[in-house]
């Protein structure tokens, strides 16, 4: 059974922590726009094969850089599971009278929230740098977008984190997946640049139904139909829920 007051209770919790920790808030932002501002300045004159007619690849770059941060913050989320078996406090959230997937839930929900504060502040520092933001419609349509990237990628985090134990683990497994994952997104570089074999690879990977979901809101462009776009990361949202619930229900915490 759900348990809305634990999942408000994890959800304020993991706010908390995260507007506590101002170096992490800088941490989370410090790379994404290194590559927003060098990749967008360093290409901005070279010519990008199959970039769409009328953008510019500063405007190409900004939803494949907001699409890097919400993967990387959410994926990395699930260390903090890890953290708190190591300090104890998972144990005792195991003998509340709650649902493991209220816990669950609960951390979705904290997670995302912070994920989507990050991936709003590198839409609003592009503009910084020429970008323009569109109309209130697609604002909302980015944001849906965002937080379904998010729930994904926050509940394959804590697949890896119910199957480890060892936080270094966790860094190492985490980056073989996700770098591949924002890689073949074309977050970058238009999908079609790749080898065929390789873009078979990336029509699997649900980064690039979020990044390409995000140029069709905020640009107004898209390799996708966006309600493909739209039901495809629903569907992959939902199916990486289940399977976060399932591990974490079965991880010996």
């Amino acid at each position: 059974m759900i348990d809305g007051i634990a999942i408000y209770v994890l959800w304020l919790r993991e706010m908390t922590r995260f507007l506590r920790a101002k170096s992490r808030v800088i941490g989370t932002l410090g790379m994404p726009l290194f590559f927003m501002v060098f990749l967008g300045f360093g290409f901005s004159r070279a010519q990008v094969p199959n970039l769409p007619p009328g953008v510019s690849y500063i405007e190409y770059l900004v939803p494949g850089i907001i699409g890097m941060t919400l993967l990387f913050s959410s994926t990395f989320s699930g260390i903090s599971v890890l953290w708190d078996r190591e300090f104890g406090f998972l144990k005792e959230i195991m003998v509340a009278p709650v649902s493991r997937v209220s816990i669950v839930l609960g951390r979705i929900a904290g997670g995302a929230t912070t994920a989507l504060l990050q991936g709003a502040a590198i839409l609003l520092l592009s503009v910084l740098l020429g970008f323009s933001l569109p109309g209130i419609a697609g604002l909302l349509g980015a944001i849906l977008f965002m937080l379904l990237v998010s729930v994904t990628f926050i509940s394959l985090g804590l697949v890896f984190a119910s199957n480890m134990k060892d936080i270094h683990g966790f860094n190492l497994i985490t980056n073989f997946v996700v770098f591949p994952l924002f890689l073949l997104s074309g977050a970058l570089f238009p999908l079609e640049n790749l080898p065929p074999a390789v873009q078979a690879f990336a029509y699997v990977n649900p980064l690039t139904y979020g990044v390409d979901g995000l140029r069709g809101t905020l640009l107004g462009v898209s390799a996708f139909p966006v309600p493909l776009d739209l039901a495809v990361l629903l569907l992959s949202s939902l199916v990486m829920i289940a399977l976060g619930s399932f591990f974490f229900e079965r991880c010996q915490c």
